[in-house]
């Protein structure tokens, strides 16, 4: 049995390795996104400009977010650029700690016998993680905007559900695409949270249109329906529903089809969703709309792909579950959370970076769509009822108590 020191030697190899691995090896993306939200805010504090008429110097690229988002954003004005970098960084690490303490937290609580160990490789792990290395990296928001989600199912965890939505809210009024768990929200009956996170949303969309009424009427009337104002619909990075259409038919990808696909999607989150809660396993309906956000959303870069470490974490908990149970298939699961993982963290879609044709493009270019959809499909997390007097998971997973 390995010793105390010799833990702390391989947790401290771990770290630097992953460090090293992070400062050297992947590609970097110079904290670009970060750079657009500093000029925009810049141009728009300072210079007296129009928020969704800055351009980022050498590209094509503005500002996409609701006006909320720059509200929030606004105090980067008063800051240098290196501060303001400084400042993303510690947002993310902070949101990055809580989500491990919050989705990893209890599972490794349960399985581990050495936590601090266990916990040290989970953060190494979750460093490494593609979308988690590009968030870092481009200076994105998604860590926080999971972070503020799952700080809503915290707090239904722990009985504070009454003040559950304001994070979803104010996730939604910076960026659209967590509104479907206020959809989620709704499906399973919590129509109280689903009204205070609507009434969230709405207030701090309230509050950005009387700041600047100009830049709310340009978003909702131009910049939200102007999908050209991202980048192609047909880049490798868009792993969308939208994103393999247009890279099937890049120059008109069917809008019929792309309703069909949403509107099937949607009918397995609702579906699948509503099992899972009646299952007393709310944790992986959280998981399976943060899924199913990714499909449905036209542009999903891999960054955003941040909004499967839920059901991944899921997935490696009900493996860890029918190995201490038993199971026959017991040794497939774990098999197939490492190779998920694995095939997450290679960005492999970029071999198809300038020719997204043929068959070999149809699935290695769309890999995490197909990874994306068959978490949906095939639900993560245990099926079948609940064993008698068990708690619903996402109640003693956010907790921390046993199920």
């Amino acid at each position: 049995m390995a010793t105390t020191g010799g833990r702390a030697a391989v947790a401290v190899y771990l770290v630097v390795t992953t460090a090293v691995f992070l400062a050297t090896v992947p590609l970097h993306r110079d904290f670009f996104d970060v750079g657009v939200y500093y000029g925009a805010v810049d141009e728009w504090i300072h210079q007296g400009g129009r928020i969704y008429d800055y351009v980022k110097p050498g590209t094509h690229y503005g500002f996409t977010y609701p006006p909320f988002a720059a509200v929030s954003m606004a105090p980067m004005a008063l800051v240098s650029w290196p501060v303001a970098v400084g400042i993303s960084i510690a947002l993310s690490v902070v949101a990055s700690a809580l989500l491990l303490r919050w989705l990893a937290g209890p599972v490794i609580r349960r399985a581990a016998r050495r936590p601090w160990f266990a916990f040290t490789v989970a953060a190494c792990l979750f460093a490494l993680f593609e979308p988690v290395r590009d968030t870092f990296s481009f200076g994105q928001v998604n860590l926080l905007l999971v972070a503020l989600v799952f700080a809503d199912a915290r707090l239904l965890a722990t009985g504070r559900g009454r003040y559950a939505g304001i994070g979803i809210g104010l996730a939604t009024a910076i960026k659209l695409t967590p509104a479907l768990f206020i959809g989620y929200l709704l499906i399973t009956g919590r129509r109280r949270q689903a009204a205070l996170a609507s009434a969230t949303a709405g207030a701090a969309t309230l509050i950005a249109a009387l700041i600047d009424p100009d830049a709310s009427r340009a978003f909702w009337t131009d910049a939200l329906w102007n999908t050209d104002r991202v980048g192609s619909l047909s880049y490798v990075s868009n792993q969308s529903l939208q994103g393999v259409l247009a890279r099937i038919q890049p120059d008109h990808p069917s809008r019929a089809v792309w309703l069909v696909c949403v509107i099937a999607v949607l009918a397995v989150w609702a579906y699948r969703s509503r099992v899972a809660v009646r299952q007393g396993d709310d944790r992986a309906g959280f998981a399976l709309t943060g899924l199913t956000a990714c499909l449905i959303s036209p542009v999903t870069w891999v960054h955003h792909l941040v909004w499967l470490i839920p059901a991944l974490i899921v997935l490696v908990d009900t493996a860890q579950r029918r190995l201490d149970e038993g199971h026959r298939d017991r040794r497939v699961l774990p098999v197939v959370c490492v190779g998920l993982y694995v095939v997450l963290c290679s960005s492999v879609v970029w071999l198809w970076r300038w020719d997204s044709t043929g068959l070999d493009a149809f699935l290695g270019a769309n890999a995490y769509v197909w990874i994306t959809l068959g978490l949906l499909l095939v639900r993560p997390g245990p099926h079948g009822p609940r064993p008698p007097g068990a708690a619903a998971p996402v109640v003693t997973d956010a907790a921390g108590a046993t199920r």
